[in-house]
């Protein structure tokens, strides 16, 4: 705030001071001007030879007609007859149009006077006009003002500080405001949002937006304590069985089936590996991290890799398309995607699984479809969600993680692709639509 005052004062002084220089320009200028227009008439007087005595001039200015030897031969009332206005030295010196200042006194004026000089004449007998025009009556101008903006500038300077002190106060009293909800939002001691001002104005939509960024981020966090907390869930269950079975068989060990029992764990084993990788990489994605989910991109032939995923289920039905169908992106993230579709739709197709691929004008289409009992329509967005759990048998296997279809998304995303859910012919039934631009 002591800044803007400081520079407020010097701005103000800079001003007062560049427009006394102007206004004692400007005026110096109209002087010099006023002197050579009253010379230049009387110069036509000489030029025509109709000279009068005296010459023709307002009372404040004193005219000479001097010729070549410094005689003085025609002057206006009240200039000297005998001595003219200038020193020889100062005539000498002098150009035509030309002028200069001398002191008032020597001519009986106060303060200092404007001299220009304008030749006139036959060249067979040149004179010189002289006219003398005083400049107190300006420089009290001049005088005045300086003395007036100095009275003025203090209390001026004051009233503007107050009034620049009061407007910057009110400016900056919402701007005080959202630091302190921020240091006590900082400081855990609210939950609340950023006030907002009344003002519609630059403040205001900060306010909005920083409340806004705060909603983001209280979503983020709740969506990550849920994440967590589903986390831990998953890990638990067979993080127990395996516990279970090892303490059983610790309690029985002659009775125990050895190599069923790493059979078990190691089928739970799988799962868990299977369950901290998906975690792994759904964590990746919340940190935006392209390359952690996807490799450098290549052009990647789709009929001969949905051919080869397709392979290893013999419940799947696939047809590899006649010609070339390619796309770009990472074949490992695309094979992955394929086989979690594949690994949901055997997982609950009541007996047959067909996968296809096509192309669809500039775009890939990749449709798996099963004969299971379906999602209904209502559920079909949300359970892309991570860890859904819906009511219906489709939920309740065994083998799912609820990360699937998520790992999905988030992948056919990076590749620019979308995946829509939709119903078959004849119901029930589900089909996966991943669509994905082309090579």
């Amino acid at each position: 705030m002591l800044v803007s005052v400081v520079v407020l004062f010097v701005g103000l002084a800079g001003g007062g001071v560049v427009l006394v220089a102007t206004m004692n320009y400007a005026l110096l200028r109209t002087a010099n001007s006023e002197a050579l227009l009253t010379a230049d008439e009387v110069a036509k007087l000489v030029n025509a030879g109709t000279l009068s005595d005296p010459l023709p001039a307002a009372p404040t200015v004193r005219v000479q007609v001097v010729d070549a030897r410094e005689r003085v031969r025609a002057v206006s009332a009240g200039a000297d007859r005998l001595v003219p206005i200038l020193y020889p030295d100062e005539l000498d010196a002098l150009g035509d149009r030309q002028g200069q200042f001398i002191p008032g006194n020597r001519i009986g004026f106060e303060g200092r006077v404007r001299v220009v000089a304008v030749a006139a004449g036959p060249a067979s007998d040149p004179v010189r006009v002289l006219v003398a025009r005083p400049t107190a009556d300006l420089t009290q101008s001049v005088r005045l003002l300086r003395t007036t903006l100095l009275i003025t500038f203090p209390p001026l300077v004051a009233l503007l500080a107050l009034v620049a002190w009061r407007v910057m106060g009110a400016t900056l009293r919402p701007v005080e405001a959202l630091r302190a909800g921020a240091e006590e939002i900082t400081g855990g001691t609210r939950s609340d949002r950023l006030p907002v001002p009344d003002s519609r104005d630059e403040i205001h939509r900060l306010a909005v937006t920083l409340n806004g960024m705060l909603h983001r981020l209280d979503a983020a966090r709740g969506r990550q304590r849920a994440f967590v907390a589903d986390a831990a869930h998953e890990l638990r269950s067979p993080l127990t069985n395996m516990r279970t079975e090892l303490e059983v068989a610790q309690r029985l060990p002659d009775t125990t089936d050895w190599p069923a029992l790493a059979d078990d764990l190691l089928t739970d084993v799988d799962r868990l590996s299977r369950l901290v990788d998906d975690l792994l990489l759904l964590a990746r994605a919340d940190d935006g991290s392209t390359r952690a989910l996807t490799r450098q991109a290549e052009t990647v032939e789709l009929g001969q890799l949905l051919g080869e995923i397709a392979a290893r289920y013999p419940a799947v039905q696939y047809e590899r398309p006649a010609v070339p169908v390619r796309t770009r992106g990472d074949r490992d993230a695309l094979g992955r995607v394929v086989a979690n579709l594949l690994d949901n739709a055997v997982r609950h197709a009541a007996s047959a699984v067909r996968l296809t691929v096509a192309a669809d004008g500039a775009y890939r289409m990749i449709s798996v479809a099963d004969d299971g009992p379906g999602i209904p329509a209502a559920d079909r967005e949300r359970v892309f969600d991570r860890f859904t759990r819906l009511d219906d048998a489709r939920a309740r296997d065994a083998g799912g993680s609820g990360l699937g279809l998520a790992i999905v998304r988030e992948l056919v995303r990076r590749h620019g692709g979308t995946v829509l859910l939709r119903g078959t012919t004849p119901p029930p039934g589900l089909r996966v639509d991943v669509r994905l631009p082309g090579a």
